[in-house]
C-alpha cells in the first residue's frame, strides 16, 4: 500500500485539495465518460455570458496580491511597475512575507500596501478593503478556487495563477460565479503573451500554415531538484501533488497557446480527450541518489507518471498533444509546434536566435528547415513591438510575466474586451481533472465541456487584437 501524507489542516482551509475530484478519478466510482458533458448547468433567470464584456475604466488599476511565495513575489514589482496600476494590498499566510513585500515596494519608491497574514483566512479581510479593483492570486494550486471565488464575490476582477481550479465541478462555478457577479476571471497564462507564441497566433491567423490541423505543446521542466528543497515549495506543496494522484497537473503553458493559435472557443472547440502516463521513476530515483534518508519525503509513494500527455480532438477535427513532465533529466521546452496543410513551425529547436525553426510553402522546399526569425519580425505582435524593452526589463520568463500584467492593466484602464476570459480559462484548466478520468479508464476517450454554452462557435476577438495604447497617467 502507498502511504499517502496526511494533508494539513492549512491545506484544507485553502480549499479544493487533491482528494477531491483527483482523488476521485482513481476509484472505481469515477465518472462516467460522458460526466463532463452532463455538468453543464442552466443558468439562473437574467444570468448572461461573459463574452465580449468589457471592464469598467479605470483611472488608475488597484491591486490586491494573495500569495507571497516564489511566484507572487516576483510578480509585485512588475504589477506597480505598469502605469497606472498600484499594488495596495499584500497577503499571506505568513505574515513575514507581507511585511517583505511591502518593505521590497516602499524600497522601489512604490506607496507602501497594507498587508494581511498570520491566518488562512486573512485574504477575506483583506477583500473587505473599498480600494482594490483587481485580484491576483498566487498561491499554491490548493487554494486558487476558494479565493478566485472570493474574489468575484467581493466586487472584484480575479487574475489566477495556474490552474484556476482543479476539479470539474470549481472550473463550473467559477464560470457561474463570474456570470453573477459580471466580474472577470482570467488564467494568469504568461505563456500566451510569449513573443514566439503570439507571433505564431498571428501567422497562423494570417494563413502562413494553411489550414492549422494540429499542434503539439508541453510543460517539459525538470524540477526534481527544487520539489526537494525544503525552502522552494513551502510544506513541498508542489511534490505532495505527486503522491496523491495520477494526472497532468500543469498542462495550460503548452496547451493554451496552442489553443488560442487554434480559435478554440473562437470557431472550434475542445470535445474529448485521452490521457497517457508513463510509469513513475523519476522522483524516486532522484531522492534514492541526492535525498538524504533522513528526509520526511522518504515516507512518500510517488504515483504520478513521469510523462503524461493529453490527446485532445476538437470539434472541426483538429488535434492537440499536450505534454507534462517535471520529474526526468531534460532541458526545459514548452514544445510549442502548430502544423497545417501549409507547413509548420517549431519552437524549442536549435540554436537559432529565436530557438524556434519553421518550414512552409511555397518559400521553402529541399526538406530543409529555416530559421523563424525572419517571420517572427513579420509577424511581431504589435504588444512586443509596443512594450518590448519595457517587458524585458520589468518582467520574468524573458519578458511575458511584465506583457501579461502590461496587458491586463492597460484593457482595465482602457475598459476593453480581456484577450483571455473565464471560459478560457476554464477550458485550458480542464484537462487536469479529465486526465485523471481518462487515466483511470486505461485511456479512453472523456468529454470536454462546452462552458461557453454553444457560443464557441462565434468568431471573435481574443490574443490577436488590435493595437491601441495605454491610457495616459494623470
Amino acid at each position: 500500500m502507498s502511504e499517502t501524507p496526511a494533508v494539513s489542516r492549512r491545506l484544507l482551509l485553502g480549499g479544493a485539495v487533491a482528494t477531491g475530484a483527483l482523488a476521485a478519478g482513481m476509484t472505481a466510482s469515477a465518472p462516467s465518460a460522458s460526466a463532463a458533458a452532463e455538468q453543464a448547468p442552466r443558468r439562473r433567470p437574467g444570468q448572461k455570458s461573459m463574452i465580449g464584456v468589457p471592464f469598467d475604466a479605470h483611472r488608475t488599476v488597484r491591486v490586491g496580491v494573495i500569495g507571497l511565495g516564489n511566484r507572487g513575489s516576483g510578480m509585485i514589482t512588475g504589477w506597480a511597475a505598469v502605469p497606472g496600476c498600484t499594488v495596495t494590498a499584500v497577503c499571506d499566510i505568513r505574515a513575514d512575507r507581507a511585511k517583505r513585500a511591502a518593505d521590497r515596494l516602499e524600497g522601489k519608491g512604490r506607496p507602501r500596501p497594507a498587508e494581511y497574514g498570520g491566518s488562512a483566512d486573512s485574504y477575506v479581510r483583506m477583500l473587505e478593503r473599498d480600494d482594490i479593483d483587481m485580484v491576483y492570486v498566487a498561491t499554491p494550486w490548493e487554494f486558487h478556487y476558494e479565493q478566485g471565488r472570493e474574489a468575484l464575490l467581493s466586487g472584484r476582477h480575479a487574475v489566477v495563477e495556474l490552474p484556476i481550479a482543479t476539479e470539474l465541478r470549481q472550473l463550473w462555478d467559477l464560470v457561474e460565479t463570474s456570470e453573477r457577479t459580471r466580474r472577470h476571471l482570467l488564467l494568469s497564462e504568461n505563456c500566451n503573451y510569449g513573443r514566439n507564441e503570439l507571433a505564431m497566433l498571428r501567422a497562423a491567423h494570417d494563413g502562413l500554415f494553411g489550414d492549422v490541423t494540429n499542434g503539439h505543446g508541453g510543460y517539459l521542466h525538470d524540477l526534481r531538484e527544487l520539489l526537494f528543497s525544503d525552502t522552494y515549495y513551502t510544506d513541498s506543496w508542489r511534490r505532495l501533488w505527486h503522491t496523491r494522484s495520477a494526472a497532468s497537473f500543469y498542462p495550460m503553458h503548452g496547451l493554451a497557446p496552442i489553443a488560442a493559435a487554434m480559435d478554440i472557443n473562437r470557431g472550434d472547440r475542445m470535445t474529448t480527450l485521452r490521457a497517457t502516463a508513463t510509469a513513475p521513476r523519476g522522483l524516486a530515483d532522484y531522492r534514492a541518489r541526492f535525498v538524504p534518508r533522513g528526509h520526511p519525503s522518504w515516507k512518500e509513494t510517488y504515483i504520478n507518471g513521469d510523462l503524461v500527455t493529453c490527446v485532445i480532438e476538437t470539434e472541426k477535427g483538429r488535434t492537440i498533444r499536450a505534454e507534462h513532465d517535471v520529474s526526468s533529466p531534460r532541458p526545459y521546452s514548452r514544445i510549442n509546434t502548430l502544423a497545417g496543410s501549409r507547413g509548420i513551425v517549431e519552437d524549442y529547436a536549435g540554436p537559432s536566435p529565436t530557438g524556434a525553426r519553421i518550414y512552409v510553402e511555397p518559400d521553402h522546399d529541399g526538406h530543409t528547415w529555416r530559421d523563424f526569425e525572419t517571420y517572427r519580425k513579420e509577424y511581431d505582435h504589435w504588444l512586443w513591438r509596443k512594450v518590448g524593452d519595457d517587458a524585458a526589463n520589468n518582467g520574468g520568463h524573458g519578458g511575458m510575466d511584465y506583457m501579461l500584467q502590461w496587458r491586463t492593466v492597460q484593457l482595465m484602464r482602457a475598459g476593453l474586451v480581456p484577450d483571455i476570459d473565464v471560459y478560457d480559462s476554464a477550458a485550458w484548466c480542464a484537462p487536469v481533472p479529465l486526465s485523471v478520468r481518462s487515466l483511470a479508464k486505461d485511456g479512453r476517450p472523456v468529454e470536454i465541456p462546452d462552458f461557453t454554452r454553444g457560443a464557441w462557435r462565434e468568431r471573435r476577438p481574443g490574443l490577436d487584437s488590435t493595437p491601441t495604447d495605454m491610457p495616459p497617467v494623470g
